[in-house]
């Protein structure tokens, strides 16, 4: 399959890596076909590019990497959604929002991450009811001098 995209141009790839988001992004409903980029092979970033719309993408990140304790509990009706998968299955990111010219103020969505069950390609974003932010840092801030 062939899709053209405003950041990476004309992408082809082979239908059976596409996710499929029945219920879309919050946000982006209509949008349900996506492939996963890698940013550059050495970088834990990755693109969430739809295939549905050549200028919606999202930049991702295995959320365990800048925070190991990050642990979620889905519901039996997100498993049923995803096919009823075994854990081991499962694979988990998050959206990050990378500010326009200050890219050491990167955050991360951790009340609201995607899940995907690997062998069905099937994934789903989730709203935890967990008191987590969503705009998590990644890199500790810069402490203000006097």
């Amino acid at each position: 399959m062939k899709i053209s995209t405003s950041r990476f141009g004309e992408i082809e790839f082979r239908d059976e890596v596409m996710l499929r988001f029945p219920s879309g992004i919050i946000g982006f409903p209509q949008s349900t076909r996506y492939i996963i980029l890698d940013h550059d092979r050495e970088a834990p970033f990755k693109w969430l590019q739809s295939a549905d719309e050549g200028g919606l993408a999202f930049v991702i990140m295995d959320p365990r990497m800048f925070k190991p304790d990050y642990r979620v509990m889905l519901e039996p009706a997100v498993l049923a959604d995803l096919g009823s998968p075994a854990d081991e299955e499962l694979i988990l990111f998050v959206l990050l929002t990378v500010p326009p010219g200050d890219p050491d103020r990167i955050t991360a969505n951790l009340r609201a991450p995607v899940v995907v069950h690997e062998p069905t390609r099937l994934a789903k974003q989730i709203i935890l009811h967990d008191d987590l932010p969503t705009r998590y840092p990644l890199f500790a801030q810069p402490v203000a001098c006097p």
